[in-house]
Parts: C-alpha cells; sequence; structure tokens
C-alpha cells in the first residue's frame, strides 16, 4: 500500500512526440500530492493538454512512466483508471436527463441501483442542482451543464479529477463565479486535482501549485504568490502578470544582490540576482507596475531606484489608472497608479519621477522579445 505522504501522481521522464521527431514533451519529471489542486498552465503548444491526456489514458507516452497510487499505468486503458474529466465542452450525454447523466459513470461501474441513487442525490445537492434532475442538458445553461460535468466527474468518487479548460466557454462573470465553486467544492471534498488552462488568472486564483509549461518543459512549479513574487526565469515572469521588461548588463554581484547597467546609458539599476552568474552576464530586469511609485515633488521615501519618465498615455480602469511612461529607455513602462481620490493628477506629457526597490527587479536570463511583446525566435 502507498504512504499517506507519497505522491498521488508521479511522472517520471516523460516524452511525447507524435511525428517521432519533435518532442511536444521534453523529460517531465513531476509529483502531484494528494489533495492538491494543481494547474497546468502554459501557452498553446506548451505541452499541459498532452500531460493531462497521458494521464487520463488518451494519449500513450513515447517515453518514461506515469505512476498513480505507486502503480505504473501506462498500459491501464482510460475506464480502468479511477479518474474523473471535465472537458470545456461539457460532454454530457444530450439524450440522457441530467439525473442520467449523473446515474452513468455509476451503472457502468455495476454500483447497485439503491446506491446510484443515493449518489446521485448527494451530487445534485453538492452543485446546487437539486430540482433539476429531470431537466435535459439543452434545457440548461452553460454554467448549469457546468457544474452537471463536474458533479458527474465526482459521483463516483475517483482518487483524481482531471480538468482540460472546463470554464473556457464561459462568459466572464460566470467563469469567476464557478472557479470560486470548484474550489470550494475541491477544499471541501479533500479531492485530488489536476487543471489545464491558459488563463493565468484563473490558475493564480484555485491553485495550490502552478506548472508553467512552455516549448514542452515545466519553467517553474510553486505555489501562486511564489510563482508571482519570485520568478525564476524572464518566461514565467512575461506569462504570469505584468511585468515591466529592461535590458542590462551585470556590473557587480554580491550574493543575491546585483547591480545593472542599462542598456543606451540609461543608467544603473539595483537588483535582486536570480537567473545571474557573474558580472558581464545580459539579463532582462523585470518589474511588476504595481511595484512602481510615482513620486512627488515633496516625496522623501527611499527607493533603491528613481528615474525620470514622461507619462505617453493614461487609461482609466475604475480602481486604478494605468500609466504608460518612457522610462530608463523603455517606451512602454507601465504604472498601475491607485484611484484613491477617484481621480489622478496625471496628464499625458507630464514629467514624473518613479522609484521602486531593489527586492522588486528581479535580474533574469537574456531574452529577445518581438514589438509586440512575444518571444523572439531562437
Amino acid at each position: 500500500m502507498p504512504q499517506a505522504d507519497a505522491p498521488l501522481v508521479q511522472f517520471r521522464g516523460v516524452q511525447k512526440t507524435y511525428d517521432g521527431e519533435t518532442l511536444v514533451v521534453k523529460g517531465l519529471d513531476l509529483d502531484i500530492a494528494r489533495g492538491e489542486f494543481l494547474t497546468l498552465l502554459g501557452p498553446s503548444g506548451s505541452g499541459k493538454t498532452t500531460c493531462l491526456m497521458m494521464l487520463a489514458g488518451f494519449e500513450t507516452p513515447t517515453g518514461g512512466d506515469i505512476l498513480l497510487d505507486g502503480e505504473p499505468i501506462t498500459r491501464v486503458p482510460p475506464h480502468k483508471r479511477d479518474i474523473g474529466m471535465v472537458f470545456q465542452n461539457y460532454a454530457l450525454f444530450p439524450h440522457m436527463s441530467v439525473a442520467e447523466n449523473l446515474a452513468f459513470p455509476l451503472r457502468v461501474r455495476n454500483r447497485p441501483a439503491a446506491e446510484i441513487a443515493a449518489r446521485v442525490t448527494d451530487a445534485l445537492d453538492m452543485v446546487e442542482l437539486e430540482d433539476f434532475g429531470t431537466r435535459m442538458p439543452g434545457q440548461l445553461s452553460g454554467g448549469q451543464q457546468q457544474r452537471v460535468a463536474v458533479a458527474r466527474a465526482l459521483v463516483f468518487e475517483p482518487k483524481l479529477v482531471l480538468m482540460d479548460e472546463p470554464l473556457g466557454a464561459l462568459d466572464r462573470m460566470l467563469r469567476e463565479q464557478m472557479q470560486i465553486e470548484i474550489k470550494r467544492l475541491h477544499e471541501r471534498l479533500g479531492i485530488t486535482v489536476v487543471y489545464v488552462t491558459h488563463d493565468q488568472g484563473e490558475a493564480l486564483t484555485m491553485s495550490d501549485r502552478i506548472a508553467v509549461f512552455n516549448d514542452g518543459i515545466i519553467q517553474q512549479v510553486d505555489p501562486p504568490a511564489r510563482l508571482y513574487e519570485n520568478p525564476q526565469n524572464s518566461f514565467v515572469a512575461s506569462f504570469i502578470g505584468e511585468s515591466n521588461r529592461l535590458a542590462g548588463t551585470v556590473s557587480h554581484i554580491n550574493g543575491p544582490a546585483a547591480t545593472v547597467t542599462l542598456d543606451g546609458g540609461a543608467g544603473e539599476i539595483a537588483a535582486t540576482a536570480v537567473a545571474v552568474s557573474a558580472p558581464g552576464d545580459r539579463v532582462l530586469l523585470s518589474v511588476r507596475p504595481e511595484r512602481v511609485h510615482i513620486l512627488r515633488a515633496d516625496d522623501t521615501a527611499p527607493f533603491d531606484n528613481v528615474f525620470e519618465g514622461t507619462v505617453r498615455e493614461l487609461i482609466y480602469f475604475g480602481d486604478h489608472v494605468r500609466a504608460r511612461l518612457h522610462v530608463a529607455g523603455n517606451t512602454d513602462f507601465i504604472v498601475k497608479v491607485p484611484n484613491m481620490a477617484g481621480t489622478t493628477q496625471l496628464s499625458r506629457g507630464d514629467t514624473v519621477r518613479v522609484g521602486w526597490a531593489a527586492r522588486d527587479s528581479h535580474a533574469l536570463d537574456f531574452v529577445e522579445f518581438e514589438s509586440d511583446g512575444s518571444r523572439a525566435a531562437a
């Protein structure tokens, strides 16, 4: 029997290629804890969905092993893996009522009729659809159909539930509501969930940990706050949240502290050394817009980095104003100014001073970006 603290799922050197040449998943090693809500996050084609499909049994790894409860499952068919699945398109049987949809996974497992009836009732209550058992899927809203799909994945009490972009077809308000409901179910039932999305906000809101994928490789696995506050490379910094990027060369390094000389003679920045090894390294500095302060003339607050900038654009967002500045050679330097008094005193063309702490400048691996913000081809 596996130990209680042993991972429920283990990927060991898992690879996948569809054409025999290009690896879409490259040597994946990943442990998923019991009761964890783990999100696989990344852009299209990064390998996250392929990993989910291999875990579900709908794709076969080209190399490596996947273990569930300590047992290899590579050759176990999907219906024998004891895994629940929720898809973006709900995948409900249109000719069956809601109750019949929920009963289906129990019937194929030959559960007694009394148990099926009791579990269907409990499942409907769990997703607050007690009075909808006789409805057909076509009579439900998108959010109600997704609740049924979630209930169907949980009704037979699987070891693991996989969710593949389950909220992608819903509008924003309904999607946010379902995020909260799914997370509450996870916490209440203690189930293990592996969730795939390309929506970073969704991942940050729902997850215990997030595995960020790019080019078939996990770039970083961490809880949401650590992932956002301490990105380990330029891809994670640019993909998770919004980040100002400044290119330069390391002139001095002392443990976790680095001094970076910006390109074009724009000055020096005190930063936290993350992906830095020695002076002379080319780096990309990442600074979150909300960590930058626009300084008043009488502002005496000490900041490690202070620069002069020009306001190029102001966009009103209600709770904050998004200011686009020309700072340190970057013409798209973003500052989020809290809307404390219902208005901002900034105007386009203003010259301002901005400041931020060294701990909020992360010196990361140097990557070329295109003008639209995407990574340049290697």
